[in-house]
């Protein structure tokens, strides 16, 4: 007798996913794309899927259709995703260094510290101080070199 029950995990097809019209989805892909990334709602903390929705006349079973076929996500990890890519350029531009994590996660929307650590880590598989650090050895490593080449070049 088997010690452990394991069957194989199915994929489940929403029926709601293939309800949509593609090119409805694509659309509503654009619209989506332009209310977070280009107005850049993802830096709102209380901007949720079900404002999203309303800003553009519909429902948020539609937008999590729309987010889960064309972005390959759900609506919380899609909107992380851009608010983890501006936590990176703020965390490596100079102008921020002094900006604890807590400053940077308000910045980029989070609600808090711990939702933006998770996220950072989920992403790139370090927290956001050591994404800092790493950038900031490989800036100093970049500027020996340069003053090294420029000394041997003399």
């Amino acid at each position: 007798m088997a010690k452990y029950n394991i069957t194989e995990k199915k994929e489940k097809e929403a029926a709601y996913r293939t309800l949509v019209n593609p090119q409805l989805m694509d659309e509503m892909k654009e619209k989506i794309l332009d209310i977070i990334v280009m107005k850049k709602k993802y830096k709102d903390k209380d901007y949720s899927a079900k404002k999203l929705a309303e800003d553009l006349g519909t429902n948020t079973r539609y937008i999590s259709a729309v987010v889960n076929v064309r972005f390959h996500m759900n609506y919380t990890s899609f909107v992380n995703k851009f608010r983890i890519e501006e936590a990176m350029t703020i965390l490596t531009d100079r102008r921020y260094q002094d900006l604890n994590m807590e400053e940077v996660s308000d910045m980029v929307g989070f609600a808090n510290r711990q939702s933006f650590y998770a996220s950072f880590y989920k992403i790139m598989n370090m927290t956001p101080r050591d994404y800092r650090l790493q950038h900031q050895e490989h800036q100093a490593k970049a500027k020996a070199a340069r003053l090294k080449k420029r000394q041997d070049e003399e």
